[in-house]
């Protein structure tokens, strides 16, 4: 996959990293990058310009990148990648639990950020990828609706803004609505990677799903947790 057409936009305080980074994705990714040392033009940035994906470092002065990331949530599903503190687990769910695609630990692998980028991408571009009959008539279940072609989700034909991690988790539980789907195999879909053993994306991401879809009629939840294997979405 080439990379020339993905635009980015790079939000870190840390100047000489983000030279580095920079270099490293426009000469051997092929990206088209954006670098901002300031969070306050970042976010201006992030909501008046159109980027294929957005990176926010946690640790920013003026406006740290959570509420970075809640201010761009209120405005944009642009894909977003947070970079975190080496081994703080609490940072990692926060920022998944605000909006977040995905994370990667600082300092990171530039070859992982590339991969990183690219699958974030792939994600967001699922229509490229999308069975005929999909794009067509969509998936519904009961009374939500779910439709690839335009990465909308509907209750009752009301429009459910979901980011685009949250969207392809819930497509695969949609696709195979009364079975249990295992977590790799979620992750591997919305994620385009495997779950680790510390690993809790796949969990925010169905907690943040629980949220925002509301319980069924009957009043159960609509994403039943099936402990050891994964999760099973309600088909009646």
């Amino acid at each position: 996959m080439t990379a020339d057409n993905i635009k980015i936009l790079m939000v870190d305080d840390d100047i000489e990293l983000g030279k580095l980074v920079k270099e490293y994705l426009i000469n051997d990714g092929g990206f088209d990058v954006n670098f901002c040392f300031d969070s306050l033009l970042g976010v201006e940035l992030a909501t008046t310009q159109d980027f294929d994906v957005i990176i926010l470092d946690v640790g920013m002065p003026k406006l740290n990148g959570f509420d970075a990331l809640k201010q761009i949530r209120l405005q944009k599903l642009t894909p977003v990648l947070m970079l975190t503190a080496r081994g703080d687990h609490i940072d990692r769910v926060i920022g998944l639990e605000i909006g977040a695609d995905d994370y990667l630990p600082k300092p990171c692998n530039l070859r992982e950020l590339s991969a990183r980028i690219k699958a974030l991408h792939r994600r967001s571009s699922i229509s490229n990828t999308s069975s005929e009959s999909t794009k067509s008539s969509g998936l519904c279940v009961g009374d939500l609706c779910l439709m690839s072609s335009s990465q909308t989700v509907t209750i009752n034909d009301e429009l459910i803004g979901l980011t685009g991690a949250e969207f392809l988790v819930l497509e695969i539980l949609i696709q195979q609505a009364g079975q249990v789907v295992e977590k790799n195999d979620i992750a591997q879909h919305a994620l385009d990677r495997p779950i680790t053993f510390f690993d809790r994306s796949v969990d925010v991401h169905v907690g943040n799903l629980r949220k925002k879809l509301g319980p069924l009629a009957s009043g159960q939840q609509r994403i039943k947790t099936v402990r050891g294997r994964g999760y099973l979405y309600v088909s009646d």
